[in-house]
Formats: structure tokens, sequence, C-alpha cells
């Protein structure tokens, strides 16, 4: 069975407060090169989205970028990938990331980071497809949403019988393993049922 080619990393255009963030962002980009996975991220130049998709460049890796066309400008569209993909609008930004990657992390982020996540945890959780979701808790930063979750589920909303399936890593150094052992205990994440929009 093949392994993981491509990796989707949801994250933030900032730099975020911590120091931790942007050291994460390039960390995890210069993993990626050098275990020759490429990189699937939203194209744009700024914040940690920028921080990661040139650490994985200056490594020699491959970087794909999925941009909309109305954020060419307000993301620094980063021209200097190998793939770069501008399309019309975020519905087919995102079916296009989900599409070319074998799994999915979420560093850091904004608003659009959380939705895109959790829309990944919905799909997991409908059985619409079965590769992996990584959440990188760095320097605790998911910690609310994780608990949330966690009261979620005391409250009888996430129901064990419909698990929002994630992974959860708070050392970079730690998220391409446990990506690899669980795409590689997944039933079929390369035969992946077409999510619905």
């Amino acid at each position: 069975m093949r392994g993981i080619r491509k990796i989707c990393v949801y994250c933030g255009s900032s730099m975020g407060a911590d120091p931790a963030f942007i050291a994460a962002a390039r960390d995890f980009g210069r993993i990626l090169a050098e275990n020759d996975i490429g990189l699937v991220y939203g194209g744009g130049d700024l914040g940690l989205m920028g921080a990661v998709a040139h650490a994985v460049l200056s490594a020699g890796g491959h970087v794909t970028g999925i941009i909309p066309r109305f954020l060419q400008k307000r993301e620094n569209m980063l021209e200097s990938v190998q793939d770069l993909l501008v399309v019309e609008d975020m519905h087919e930004r995102k079916r296009l990331m989900f599409e070319k990657a074998d799994a999915f992390v979420a560093l850091p982020g904004g608003i659009g980071t959380l939705e895109e996540l959790v829309e990944q945890l919905t799909w997991v959780q409908l059985q619409r497809h079965d590769k992996p979701v990584l959440i990188a808790d760095i320097a605790g930063f998911w910690r609310p949403l994780l608990s949330l979750l966690d009261h979620m589920r005391e409250l009888g909303f996430i129901r064990a019988n419909s698990e929002a399936r994630y992974l959860v890593r708070d050392r970079v150094e730690d998220i391409l393993p446990a990506l690899q052992a669980a795409f590689a205990e997944a039933l079929a994440p390369g035969a992946a049922l077409r999510p619905e929009f």
C-alpha cells in the first residue's frame, strides 16, 4: 500500500502572538520536504501559511498552492510554488485541497483555519473519507477547542458510534509519524468518498 504523498496544512495568514507558532510552521515544512512529502496549502505568502510553504521550498520540497482569485492580493499569492491553482471561490479551493491531500494538519490559525478543520472532522464523522486529520496543539493553542469537543461528548452531542476521529500532537516532530501510522491503519484512505459541498 502506498504511503502519504501530500499533506494539506491549514494555518493562519497571520504569525500569531507566540513565536512557537512560526517556529512550528517552519519546522513542519522542513520535515515534509526531508521526507519527500508534498505540501498542499492555501497559496498565500503571509503568516504561518507563507512560513510553512517557504520552509518546504527552501528544503527542496514540492508545494501546491490553491487560492481563490479574490484572495490573490489580500493573501499575497506565493508565485514561486511548483503548482499554483487560482480558483473561483472558497468551495473550489477546499474541494481541491481535499482531493490532492492524503492527510490534514491544523496548525494555529484563525476562523478560516477553524472552519477548514471542523469541516474535515465533520466529513470523518459522517464517514465521507478515511484520511487522517491531526490537530497540532502547538503551545496549547487548540486546548479550548479540545475542551469543547470533550464537553460535546459529555453532553451527548458526540456519541461513541459517531465519533469525530482525530489525532492530537503538541510537538512538531511527532506529527508525521502519527499521520503515517493512522494512514497505514485506515481502511481505504486512497479510495475516499467524495465529500458533499
